[in-house]
């Protein structure tokens, strides 16, 4: 592929994520202000879950779009690159909707003093089977919902379980062909298996209609695409790191 057509890729590529970003913000806020033609729903406060939980999965679902990006000018498998651009639409897209509403509610994107990330999971109330396990992933969300995050240290980068490393990400950013493949989806497995005991802790916490809605669906979807990439990876003589 020529150095002009690499650009012009990317430059639609982007293009497309940033507009589903601005038109799921808008059309979240939109919805919204519909759903509550009844009474007004009570605005969420700054220490909420419902707070928490959109901070806290805005950055992680960047890091995912990141990764996806990379791997699409890495590897010229189909498979993968067809992956990679349904990670990046669909993350940016619920981004999008998270960071709408903290506009909407009208808080900050960072969180108040004193509160890391995750931290409003640590209360104690986790139930360990909220949306059941999933196979030879049951384990991981069941673990990764009772520590909340506790047990976490953000290292190198990574500030939240799941997340990879900024070596990691230098590392998938110098691999060619099918070790950039291998290393993007035992990546996007342990960012999945990170993402699903946050989102179904927001199921179990959220008070937001809506919100609970998008997480469960976050739930759903992630774990689908966890067989896929398990498949993608057995076929490529590979397995999940963890």
């Amino acid at each position: 592929m020529s150095a002009s057509r690499t650009r012009c890729t990317r430059w639609v590529a982007g293009s497309a994520v940033a507009l589903a970003v601005l038109f799921a913000g808008a059309a979240t806020i939109a919805s919204a202000r519909d759903e509550g033609a009844a009474p007004a729903p009570r605005t969420p406060s700054a220490e909420s879950a419902d707070a928490g939980f959109a901070r806290d999965m805005a950055v992680h679902h960047q890091q995912a779009v990141e990764m996806s990006f990379l791997v699409r000018d890495r590897t010229r498998d189909e498979d993968v690159r067809r992956l990679a651009y349904d990670i990046a639409h669909t993350q940016a897209n619920q981004r999008g909707m998270l960071l709408g509403w903290l506009d909407l509610w009208e808080l900050p994107k960072t969180a108040p003093d004193g509160q890391g990330p995750m931290a409003w999971m640590s209360d104690g109330h986790d139930s360990p089977d909220a949306g059941g396990s999933h196979g030879a992933h049951g384990s991981h969300d069941a673990g990764g919902a009772a520590h909340g995050g506790a047990g976490f240290a953000a290292h190198d980068g990574a500030l939240m379980p799941g997340m990879a490393t900024r070596t990691e990400l230098a590392r998938l950013g110098r691999a060619e062909g099918k070790r950039a493949e291998i290393l993007f989806l035992q990546l996007m497995t342990d960012h999945h298996e990170g993402g699903i005991p946050m989102a179904r802790g927001c199921v179990e916490r959220c008070t937001v209609g809506v919100e609970k809605r998008l997480a469960r669906g976050m739930v759903e979807g992630q774990r689908s695409e966890l067989d896929l990439m398990a498949d993608m990876l057995a076929a490529r003589g590979a397995a999940p790191r963890s």
